[in-house]
């Protein structure tokens, strides 16, 4: 019932949006000799006549569509008809190629307006995390770092802490000998490494035997993330570059050591970047009965696990005011489509790659699973957000998408003359097909997500 809920509200989506293209059609006195729901690709499953408009629906339920009489080609409007879209003025036209993007604006405030009236409050994005255990063998870190079971976590190196997520991904990436190096640490380790053994060149073999002394404080990397990579929205990258594969040897042989006998093939150089792969601290702060505590450091083993469990609690904030209501709407919104759009710049610009691409199957699947644990106000919430997708793809200057429409429209306003039809055709029909293409790689993407859960 709970996918069945979220087809039903992704079918909803669709038809808002195809219908804001025909209300603004009807209004200019264009005519729309057909409106489809599903792309016409393959078998049509249903069609029927009302009025004077034919309606539609195929096979691929992946899109939609309103057709105009400029569409086809044995259509028995006079060619100066004022009923023809070609026929209207470009700002009339430009309205009616963006009035689908608009239609579904207004459905993502509508249904996010309606969620904070009906529940009351609107879920912040943000959680609070608590240390809900300690289970860490008595020689780690964790016991002598002062945390304790109950308290919130609220920075972790600096990081606030707004999910489990965030502070997970700086755990792990914290772990001993991660791999990971940065110039800095491995200039400020070398520094040490040079002042107690002073005669030594950086970039030359040690003589076998010779006993090499290492610092007692080594300088550490601390593991830290932006606002956009704590939310998930793009991708968490570690600072700094792999440590040459040769050198993952002398970094066990390094381990614990205060003194290092060199067996001839390491530089000074090389052992201070073996030493800069070593520790990466994590400096939590806590709230714990009202006061804010900075702990001491925390160090993950070698898996990067410090032995804690956690717990979440989501922030809600309260909508029981019209003003509040329609405040804290606008802030979802915007703040989730802002999100949004900067995890699509990152798609475009491939630091999210094209094999995490998800499309209508998964998010089915994943809004089918949130109403039926979270209730019927999460699939809403998350059909609002997809609303918004939906309107800010279509506005996008691609060919076959409305934005493509309304490039055309510019191109035409600016060189006052219309586009040539056959380039138009053409144009739109090569990108239709990689839409196509890309819809199927989609919805692969998905069934394999799917699968793998």
């Amino acid at each position: 019932m709970s996918i069945l809920i979220m087809i039903l509200l992704l079918s909803l989506l669709i038809l808002v949006h195809e219908a804001g293209h025909f209300m603004a059609a009807r209004a200019f006195g264009i005519r729309v000799d057909k409106f489809g729901f599903g792309l016409p690709v393959g078998p049509t499953l249903y069609k029927t006549k009302i009025g004077d408009v034919e309606v539609l629906v195929h096979a691929l339920l992946l899109g939609g569509y309103v057709s105009f009489p400029d569409d086809e080609k044995d259509c028995d409007l006079p060619k100066d008809s004022p009923e023809r879209f070609v026929n209207k003025p470009v700002w009339q036209r430009a309205i009616v190629v963006s009035a689908g993007v608009i239609a579904n604006v207004i459905c993502a405030i509508a249904l996010v307006i309606l969620v904070a009236i009906v529940s009351g409050k609107l879920p912040s994005g943000e959680y609070e995390v608590f240390a809900s255990d300690i289970s860490a063998p008595k020689e780690a870190s964790i016991w002598a770092s002062g945390l304790q079971k109950g308290d919130r976590i609220l920075k972790a190196n600096g990081c606030d802490i707004h999910n489990a997520y965030s502070l997970v991904t700086i755990v792990k990436n914290s772990a001993k000998n991660n791999g990971f190096i940065t110039p800095e640490i491995v200039d400020a380790n070398y520094a040490q490494l040079k002042n107690l053994n002073p005669g030594l060149v950086k970039d030359e073999k040690i003589p076998e035997g010779l006993a090499i002394r290492l610092p007692n404080q080594l300088s550490s990397e601390v593991v830290t993330m932006d606002e956009f990579a704590a939310k998930g929205a793009k991708y968490f990258k570690p600072k700094g570059e792999k440590i040459d594969e040769n050198l993952l040897e002398l970094v066990k042989q390094l381990d614990g050591k205060s003194i290092y006998i060199s067996d001839g093939k390491y530089s000074l150089g090389d052992i201070a970047k073996a030493l800069s792969n070593g520790t990466h601290p994590i400096n939590f702060v806590v709230e714990r009965g009202g006061q804010i505590l900075t702990l001491n450091p925390i160090y993950p083993d070698e898996k990067g696990i410090i032995g804690i469990g956690l717990t979440t609690k989501q922030t809600m904030i309260a909508t029981n005011t019209p003003v509040a209501v329609v405040k804290e709407s606008v802030v979802y919104l915007w703040d989730n489509t802002y999100t949004m759009m900067y995890s699509l710049g990152q798609l475009f610009t491939g630091n999210i790659p094209m094999k995490d691409m998800h499309g209508v199957v998964a998010i089915t699947k994943i809004g089918g699973d949130m109403i039926e644990k979270s209730g019927k106000s999460s699939g809403i919430l998350l059909a609002a957000l997809i609303s918004m997708n939906l309107a800010i793809l279509n506005i996008l200057p691609i060919p076959a998408l409305d934005g493509g429409h309304l490039m055309f429209l510019t191109i035409e306003k600016i060189i006052r003359k219309p586009v040539d039809e056959k380039i138009i055709e053409v144009v739109s029909t090569v990108f239709f097909s990689l839409l196509i293409i890309l819809m199927i790689y989609v919805v692969f993407n998905d069934i394999t997500l799917i699968i793998r859960k």
